[in-house]
């Protein structure tokens, strides 16, 4: 259970990613990452009542924030670097290094202890993403954004994954809090940019609630697994929006990222027998 719902959390976030990256090449990216943000906060907060929660604990809160802080900065280079239409590149780079922090840090600080299954299909993640990225190749202001953003994925994943179940899903909303005033600064540099148009605006809303969707997906999928292999699942989400832009964009594969995209397939079998 615990693997299916990291899965369908990598599925949210490549839908996530695929029409944020398309909306912030049409709208400034801060609007994006801003108003995504407040949807993410509308939905988590609408969810999190809905959840029988036994105990609120404040350490559970703080790992939330926390978490949201790191949600905020991966998201914030995450569109900037879509903005700049490189999508193949910046996804993909961002989850790989968010992977392979995420996985060092469960395992050499959590005490993560994955099976033999589950350690080739680590292995066979970080280099199946960076092939669905191209090899990494490509502007270097995209791999520069991919980068930073990834220290904000392994923030977002390890930190919620220290949440304990006994809070519900108040984690996720006080992550949506602390994110939401995390770019609050930002958003008020770029307040003429902030006045889009009702149905973009609407888009940016959903795309955040979607997002926020695929955290509450990633933090029940944690306390059900392994954190290093509940990670690495999640993360499978590049691989979706290559498939997405060769779908609808047209866009084309080459001999590598096909590659990577069965080396991703290959890693997410590995990842739920082990």
């Amino acid at each position: 259970m615990g693997a299916l719902l990291a899965l369908t959390s990598a599925v949210c976030y490549g839908v996530v990613d695929f029409a944020g990256g398309l909306l912030s090449r049409r709208v400034h990216f801060a609007a994006v990452t801003f108003l995504g943000q407040v949807g993410g906060l509308v939905l988590a907060c609408v969810a999190a009542l809905l959840v029988t929660t036994p105990d609120v604990r404040t350490a559970d809160l703080l790992w939330g924030a926390l978490s949201g802080v790191g949600s905020g900065v991966a998201m914030h280079f995450l569109n900037r670097g879509l903005s700049r239409g490189a999508m193949s590149v910046v996804v993909p780079v961002s989850a790989v290094t968010g992977v392979a922090l995420s996985v060092l840090c469960g395992v050499l600080v959590l005490g993560d202890r994955p099976g033999g299954l589950a350690w080739v299909g680590i292995a066979v993640t970080v280099p199946a993403l960076w092939l669905v990225s191209g090899g990494g190749t490509g502007p270097g202001h995209a791999v520069t954004d991919g980068l930073l953003a990834s220290a904000g994925v392994a923030v977002q994943y390890l930190a919620l994954g220290q949440a304990g179940p006994e809070s519900g899903l108040w984690p996720v909303a006080a992550g949506r809090v602390a994110a939401v005033l995390l770019l609050l600064p930002a958003a008020a540099r770029h307040t003429g940019r902030l006045r889009l148009p009702p149905r973009r605006a609407a888009e940016a809303l959903l795309i955040g609630a979607g997002a926020a969707l695929g955290l509450i997906l990633y933090l029940l999928a944690a306390q059900r697994q392994l954190l290093s292999v509940a990670v690495v699942l999640a993360s499978l989400y590049p691989a979706l929006p290559v498939v997405l832009g060769l779908a609808l964009l047209h866009e084309r594969v080459d001999r590598r990222q096909a590659v990577g995209l069965i080396g991703a397939a290959a890693a997410t079998v590995l990842l739920t027998l082990g």
